[in-house]
């Protein structure tokens, strides 16, 4: 079908519609960039990102393959489309107020706002006005200029940085330690951040929305009529929502429980599953307390628990890591248990032996919760910087880098949450460390 498709191209018959392209080829080409807006690699290594599961519920109603054609610039999208490369692009564009030659936009399928960032704990400015002498910083060449260039009109002592070298999620993450005092950020962008950064805070929103989607070819209008009756059934069945909500909305609590809750669950729930873990930590080579622990962190040791991402049960097993531990119910807390351990098994088993313990536990723990692959680029970026890739406490200080586009342009693997693996880690260890206080050398709670 393809050779037909280029000897078509080769003739003086009239070019195929996109739709018939697309069916002649048995493939729908998306050109798009990899960002945690748009697409990524996840834990696993399964493809991932709002723009990828919209874009894979269209190929398979058009009964194709798909095919992800990633790009660095919008400059690079939008030639993608011009020559042909690429059926679509979807890329968390925003529709630009100015047509773009040679290119039609679809159906608006998401408004973002603008949003003043600032950190928990310093004076919030109710309007640029109040500002003052802050310090504000903005991605050099992004749309958030526009709203600053406007309000100068009326406040002429209004200055800002315009930064070259960090992206939006860089600046997020300066304002969060403290680097600057401000910056702006659409609200997408500021939902992704803020599960690695809680201290950050939205000050106020800049007046109106900007619209997002999809762009192709302005050649076929009538592939147009197809977007547009593709993203008006998302939305009726209620698909778009739950895109939108498994990657924006507010992610399961990772953060570490207080000490008394965390031991009431140990007096209820740890004596249902605590045999069933001591027998996997058996088969497993792993002091049950670790499994425990990690059980923990993952459901707070409810067999009911489920993620937005699809996980599910006591150990929060996704579709592929449940197959690979051989786990036919993931609700069932003993085979989830047991899972969890194989998998636990395998990703330290792949951890280079001559990584020292307990930092090779460690590396497995963030591994187990991040994928090793992201892991393996945070060791490289640790040895490029000069530091020791085999220690812990050394690319604990990089992982977070991946979810910075300056940082995960260089790697193999592409973005990641970075932050949250460290946060695995030290939440797991402090759950260990309980369980190893309340249960002591006698196999008896204590209470105390």
């Amino acid at each position: 079908m393809a050779a037909s498709l280029v000897l078509v191209l080769n003739t003086c018959a009239p070019l195929p519609s996109v739709i018939d392209q697309i069916k002649i080829l048995g493939e729908l080409r998306v050109v798009t960039r990899v960002s945690p807006l748009s697409y990524y690699r996840d834990a696993d290594g399964t493809p991932a990102g709002p723009e990828f599961d919209l874009a894979r519920r269209f190929a398979d109603e058009l009964g194709v393959g798909l095919s992800i054609v990633p790009v660095h610039s919008y400059a690079q999208i939008y030639a993608a489309l011009e020559s042909g490369r690429a059926h679509v692009a979807a890329a968390a564009l925003k529709v630009p107020a100015k047509p773009i030659d040679s290119v039609s936009f679809g159906p608006v399928y998401q408004r973002v706002r603008e949003h003043l960032v600032y950190r928990r704990g310093s004076v919030r400015p109710n309007s640029l006005a109040d500002i003052g002498a802050g310090d504000l910083e903005i991605a050099a060449g992004s749309s958030h200029a526009k709203a600053l260039r406007a309000a100068r009109d009326k406040l002429s002592g209004l200055a800002w940085v315009e930064n070259a070298t960090m992206d939006s999620q860089a600046l997020l993450q300066g304002v969060a330690d403290g680097s600057f005092d401000y910056t702006i950020a659409d609200s997408t962008e500021f939902a992704l951040a803020h599960d690695e950064f809680p201290d950050l805070r939205i000050a106020f929103d800049f007046p109106g929305s900007q619209s997002l989607a999809w762009a192709a070819s302005s050649r076929d209008p009538d592939f147009l009529s197809y977007l547009t009756a593709y993203f008006s059934r998302l939305n009726a069945d209620g698909q778009l929502a739950t895109i939108v909500k498994r990657y924006y909305g507010r992610p399961e609590d990772m953060e570490f429980a207080n000490a008394p809750g965390f031991m009431r669950h140990v007096q209820y729930r740890l004596p249902l599953y605590k045999k069933w873990f001591e027998e996997a930590a058996v088969e497993s080579s792993e002091d049950w307390r670790l499994l425990a622990a990690i059980g923990y962190q993952e459901s707070k040791w409810n067999p009911d628990a489920a993620s937005s991402s699809g996980a599910k049960g006591l150990m929060q097993l996704t579709t592929d890591t449940a197959s690979a531990a051989h786990v036919t119910n993931p609700a069932d807390p003993r085979q989830s248990i047991f899972g969890g351990a194989r998998y636990f098994k395998v990703v330290y088993s792949k951890i280079p032996g001559h990584v020292p313990e307990p930092d090779r536990t460690w590396f497995a723990l963030a591994a187990y919760n991040i994928g090793l692959g992201h892991v393996e680029d945070a060791r490289v970026l640790t040895q490029k910087a000069g530091r020791d890739p085999d220690s812990w406490q050394a690319v604990r200080e990089f992982l977070p880098l991946l979810s910075q586009e300056e940082w995960y342009t260089q790697t193999a693997n592409g973005y990641a949450r970075g932050s949250e693996p460290v946060r695995y880690v030290d939440s797991v260890r402090e759950y260990r460390d309980m369980l190893e206080w309340a249960w002591g050398s006698t196999g008896a709670v204590s209470m105390n």
